[in-house]
């Protein structure tokens, strides 16, 4: 596995990264913990997870793989989203003792949607607490992660002390993150990107998004990462990873390849740009809904309604989701989840068109 130096902290990051956010059964630790201990035999080095992963185990699924590792030869990455001082030290002691370690290497701000919320971290004291744990040795270093606008992160970057940045950048949203990944690389930090698949869309509706793919490329899978890793501001793509064979998937995807030029570049943001303004890629910051409403998953069925696949969109919701398409027209329009949306979707638009396939 290559790697990619993380800004200018001195560590080098393996350019595909652990995410520990979609275990399917986190219940069961040992089992997923092989599956984390498998990447660290395959060269990956970057772990990274949260709190609140995998109903709360995804952390101490972490600890028990890090018992099997070389503490020296991996980098461990977690979070808090706490406003004050005293909740996110809190949070650090716990993520600490969760994972078994000493010190986390790259502790992020977490859920930085907007300029607002971000004030609240400098504000309540919360930023002030993380830099005082850094001082302490308890954090190598401080990062954020963050969906705002690439000019509004950049009156961030300019004044927080950060070392570096995990963003959404896909073959999807690209058009709309590119800014702020090329500002993050300007100003000389390390740039870690989540969702490099779309949250799944892409691999789910492969023959829709076959145009991102080169001769070279085996499956969209590959596809999507390479073209992650094809921007040289990217440090590290993280992978949600829930198998071995997705870890096998992203290393086969990265070895012995060439970065794409720039004309295929360009050809995946026409197509994006003509064909897909705007895909919900599920990060689940629009939640709670006021009134219940389990709006990631009526977003992902309206992604197939998009696609102009009506039926796919009701099938995905009765199948999948065990939903109906009626439960949307309990939205108030009150828009809260617009508020929190990191891609900022007309997210009650769209609710409505869902709440309209009830009638179909």
């Amino acid at each position: 596995m290559w790697t990619r130096p993380y800004g200018q902290t001195g560590e080098d990051v393996s350019i595909i990264g652990f995410g520990g956010m979609r275990f399917d059964n986190p219940a069961d630790i040992d089992g997923n913990a092989e599956i984390v201990h498998y990447a660290y035999e395959k060269g990956i080095n970057y772990f990274d997870t949260a709190p609140g992963y995998g109903n709360q185990k995804s952390e101490s699924i972490m600890g028990a793989a890090f018992k099997q590792m070389d503490r020296q030869k991996i980098l461990v990455s977690t979070k808090s989203n706490a406003a004050t001082p005293g909740a996110l030290r809190k949070d650090l002691e716990t993520s600490l003792k969760r994972m078994g370690v000493e010190v986390i290497d790259f502790f992020h701000i977490w859920w930085v949607t907007t300029l607002e919320a971000w004030r609240q971290r400098v504000d309540g004291g919360a930023v002030a607490e993380a830099v005082k744990a850094k001082e302490e040795g308890l954090i190598k270093h401080l990062a954020i992660s963050s969906h705002l606008p690439g000019e509004q992160l950049g009156e961030v970057l300019t004044e927080g002390p950060l070392e570096g940045v995990l963003l959404g950048y896909c073959a999807i949203n690209f058009p709309y993150r590119q800014a702020a990944v090329e500002l993050a690389g300007r100003r000389g930090m390390g740039v870690v990107t989540m969702n490099p698949l779309g949250g799944g869309l892409i691999p789910q509706n492969a023959g829709r998004f076959d145009f991102i793919r080169t001769p070279d490329d085996d499956t969209v899978v590959t596809a999507a990462l390479r073209f992650n890793v094809s921007n040289p501001n990217v440090t590290c793509a993280l992978v949600g990873v829930t198998s071995k064979d997705h870890v096998d998937q992203a290393v086969a995807a990265v070895e012995n390849f060439q970065p794409y030029d720039a004309e295929h570049i360009a050809s995946i943001r026409e197509n994006i740009l003509e064909a897909f303004d705007g895909l919900c890629t599920g990060c689940g910051y629009c939640l709670p809904c006021p009134e219940g409403i389990d709006v990631p998953k009526m977003m992902d069925a309206y992604n197939l309604l998009a696609l102009k696949d009506a039926e796919a969109a009701k099938d995905r919701l009765k199948y999948h989701w065990t939903l109906s398409p009626a439960e949307a027209s309990a939205c108030s329009q009150c828009g809260v989840c617009e508020e929190r949306c990191t891609q900022h979707l007309p997210i009650r638009d769209r609710l409505k068109e869902i709440a309209e396939l009830a009638d179909e």
